[in-house]
């Protein structure tokens, strides 16, 4: 080996010991009769050291001269710092140099290879195995091992088999865009890269592969943002004879078993709440249910005083905002604004402040008196000191604006803190939700989701009311994960493929595979899966999955440290049977 200790392992009881270290220069020290030179490798910093007349002057010279993010090799004797270093592991100690190599120079590295970088994100990523050096991304990565071999160890404890599936497959119509790969050997025909491996997952089923799992790759040619990729990684899972509370509680298990293992907190049984509700109560169904400040609906107390934009409106929702009535004119105006942006879309705010002296201040004193104002903050269960909040519209933009509201007052008020984990599971979507452009229902999650039993019936009938035996996990606002009960019979997945409105050929030519499948034994049973990136980053303290993927793309789908996607060249479209159209000027 060309080192004895990597460069996070020495401590005081080694004093004394001769090693040799290797690793990457972080910083050189010259304070002209001492040299010291911080080295790095992943392990972890040590501290090198020499001094005139007792090391010889050539070697000194040698560490001088050495630049930021050199390769070197010392060895060296280990001693006892005399001026402690309590920030990392290896405080205690220092090498005493007395032999050097450099086995790589550097070219000065265009950012800071330390936490508080002066890199910006774009730079980072056009050198990203520059960027891979710094603790807080190497961190992030030693986390994701933990968490992909933590999830390894408890799936295969419960007797689940991880099966790989295929990544040239077919492609579908539902779901999201898929990234097509035309076939030389097939001319004209393409294979699509998998956005899950669902329909795989139900034939091992069939097959009587009764638990397997999966940590996946997955594709989706779909606009990106901080928690999405193009390519993704999902925990992929599917069990057969089972009922969804045999699912919910073998996952729920495998997240807390993750929460115990990779850092050290025992988690309660998560609650569960009806898609209904998440959306009456948070106007989500990703609630965040670290804060309270759910909805208070108004329209029997606000309705019918004269003022017109709630008369007009649909509903009327509020929320209390506790021990904020002292807000400025000035505040509740820039919160007026802020509900007024694009992306939040509310035409205006209403606000209540319910004062110490049981008085209350509003913005629409003009409508509503005392007793007005004060059967509102009964309503909300608002005390003195509390502000309501509210807006007013059709029952969806109103609950989408007040939900975003809400989680901006969680910010600003500091109640999401990204120490507590506050997990639930989200129930009983719809089954199906309609598109007014093309004029038809679409599967909510996928068309292989069940309806809950007791729903099954209004399927013809009364499509938008049928309930999906589906299940979310989210935490802290984040959806995690998600699946459903599927459907294993041939009938009753033909009845969802007419809900859908396709025609028997449409689907023959689609799913035929799964469907003829489904005539040779398939047991009940069903899955979920989880966005591994997402939980990673969940548990790693951050809204970004970027640091947590070793090569991630930008927000354009780009790798600008390989520069792709980039073009082919004629000669390899031609064998694929592609011609470009010639670019507009």
């Amino acid at each position: 080996m060309l080192r004895t200790h990597t460069c996070g392992e020495l401590r005081i009881e080694d004093v004394g010991k001769k090693v040799k270290l290797n690793g990457w220069v972080q910083r050189v020290r010259d304070k002209g009769a001492l040299v010291w030179i911080d080295l790095r490798d992943r392990y972890g910093i040590t501290q090198l050291f020499a001094e005139e007349g007792v090391t010889d002057n050539a070697l000194i010279e040698k560490m001088k001269s050495l630049g930021r993010e050199y390769v070197i090799s010392a060895e060296g004797v280990v001693s006892e710092r005399f001026s402690k270093n309590d920030k990392i592991p290896t405080g205690d100690i220092e090498i005493k140099v007395e032999q050097l190599e450099v086995l790589n120079t550097s070219k000065v590295p265009p950012f800071k290879v330390q936490d508080d970088t002066d890199g910006g994100e774009d730079l980072r990523m056009k050198y990203r195995y520059i960027d891979l050096r710094r603790d807080k991304v190497r961190n992030a990565l030693q986390l994701r091992h933990k968490m992909s071999k933590a999830t390894r160890d408890y799936l295969d404890k419960q007797d689940f088999i991880e099966v790989e599936t295929p990544v040239l497959i077919k492609s579908t119509p539902e779901g999201a865009r898929d990234f097509l790969v035309p076939s030389r050997m097939n001319p004209g025909e393409f294979y699509a890269l998998p956005q899950s491996p669902q329909t795989f997952k139900q034939i091992l089923m069939v097959a009587g592969f009764d638990r397997y799992f999966q940590l996946v790759k997955c594709f989706r040619d779909e606009d990106l943002r901080a928690d999405r990729q193009p390519e993704f990684t999902q925990i992929d899972c599917e069990m057969a004879f089972v009922e969804r509370e045999d699912i919910l509680q073998t996952f729920e298990g495998l997240v807390k078993y993750l929460f115990k293992e990779v850092k050290g907190i025992e988690v309660p049984d998560f609650p569960r709440m009806e898609y209904a509700d998440a959306m009456r109560l948070y106007g989500s169904d990703k609630p965040d249910i670290r804060f309270e400040m759910t909805f208070v609906d108004l329209n029997t107390v606000a309705k019918g005083k004269g003022f017109k934009v709630f008369d007009d409106s649909e509903t009327v929702l509020g929320i209390c905002v506790k021990g904020c009535a002292d807000y400025t004119r000035k505040q509740l105006d820039e919160l007026t604004n802020w509900v007024k942006r694009p992306q939040i879309g509310a035409k205006g705010l209403v606000y209540v402040k319910c004062n110490e002296d049981g008085s209350f201040k509003s913005s629409v004193d003009k409508f509503f008196d005392q007793g007005d104002l004060q059967s509102w903050a009964e309503e909300a269960n608002a005390e003195k000191g509390d502000l309501l909040l509210v807006l007013s519209g059709d029952v969806v933009h109103t609950r989408k604006a007040l939900g975003e509201l809400r989680l901006e007052m969680g910010n600003r008020l500091g109640l999401r803190d990204r120490d507590v984990f506050k997990p639930l599971w989200v129930l009983n979507f719809p089954l199906l939700e309609w598109d007014e452009e093309t004029e038809r229902f679409y599967a909510m999650h996928h068309p292989f989701t069940s309806a809950v039993p007791e729903d099954l019936a209004l399927l013809e009938k009364e499509p938008g009311k049928v309930r999906a035996n589906a299940y979310d996990m989210v935490i802290n606002g984040v959806e995690i994960g998600g699946g459903s009960i599927r459907i294993h019979d041939r009938d009753v997945q033909s009845r969802m493929f007419d809900a859908l409105g396709f025609t028997k050929e449409e689907a023959q030519a689609q799913f035929g595979f799964l469907l003829e499948a489904f005539e040779y034994g398939a047991p009940p049973h069903g899955g979920i899966a989880f966005g591994f990136d997402r939980l990673c980053s969940l548990f790693g303290g951050s809204d970004s999955i970027r640091d947590f993927i070793a090569f991630p793309k930008n927000t354009s789908g780009r790798d600008v440290m390989i520069d792709s996607p980039s073009p082919a060249g004629e000669e390899q479209l031609k064998e694929l049977g592609i011609n470009l159209l010639p670019k507009k000027d």
